[in-house]
């Protein structure tokens, strides 16, 4: 059930399940984790844009989209979303809890790591 910590809103891996599922439009899920993390197990389909590398391409995203952050715990997704939000962005979300905490479906290798934030066609 969706709660709010720090300003943030939290969803848990029920509710990352069903947005995962959902055919309706839904934030933009990004993986914050470093590389080798994201290689050893990631949510299948969920770009890296590890949590280093945020303030380089800040610029790049767009302030009015939806974004829901994972990390390992919580932790790292959660001071990402701060961080935007204190950028001006409107609409950030963190997975509470994390890749701990996931019990879906993983994927292993570097599937899908962004270089460049026009690879995620905003």
């Amino acid at each position: 059930m969706a709660f709010e910590q720090d300003g943030i809103k939290q969803v848990d891996k029920e509710e990352l399940k069903e947005l995962l599922k959902s055919e309706v439009e839904k934030p933009i899920i990004i993986d914050v984790r470093e590389l080798e993390e994201y290689e050893e197990a990631h949510i299948p389909g969920l770009p890296l844009i590890p949590m280093g590398t945020i303030p380089t391409v800040i610029d790049q995203l767009d302030k009015d989209q939806s974004y829901l952050f994972v990390c390992r715990s919580g932790g790292r997704s959660q001071n990402v979303a701060m961080y935007l939000k204190n950028q001006g962005f409107k609409d950030v979300t963190n997975y509470n809890g994390g890749m701990l905490a996931w019990d879906g479906e993983v994927k292993t290798g570097a599937e899908w790591v962004v270089k460049e934030v026009k690879e995620l066609n905003l």
